[in-house]
């Protein structure tokens, strides 16, 4: 159960496509446990066969980053551009590259 007494928990569904390769998130829902979680979001999120695979999350089990962070989070650090492949020259004499 969640905070609220009697509610139901929170589950984020991810749906694979036909067409694509990755899962990618299209909702929320709430149900009392996984296996109805799954059944309501194939019937919520798959009606017109859009999809071939389901994800089925409890929003409390997802850790995020910060957006308010993203600065100090994904930024590269300075003076480290050897990460980069843009950094490397290609060596004489090596083929296939």
């Amino acid at each position: 159960m969640t905070a609220h007494e009697g509610s139901w928990p929170l589950w984020e569904v991810f749906v694979r496509s036909s067409r694509g390769l990755s899962h990618v998130h299209a909702g929320s829902l709430h149900a009392p446990d996984a296996e109805m979680a799954l059944r309501n979001a194939r019937d919520l999120y798959t009606r017109r066969n859009e999809g071939i695979s389901l994800w089925i999350v409890k929003s409390t089990d997802i850790i995020a980053s910060d957006p308010d962070a993203k600065g100090a989070f994904f930024e590269s650090p300075q003076g480290k551009d050897y990460r980069h492949a843009t950094y490397y020259t290609k060596s004489e004499g090596v083929k296939h590259l």
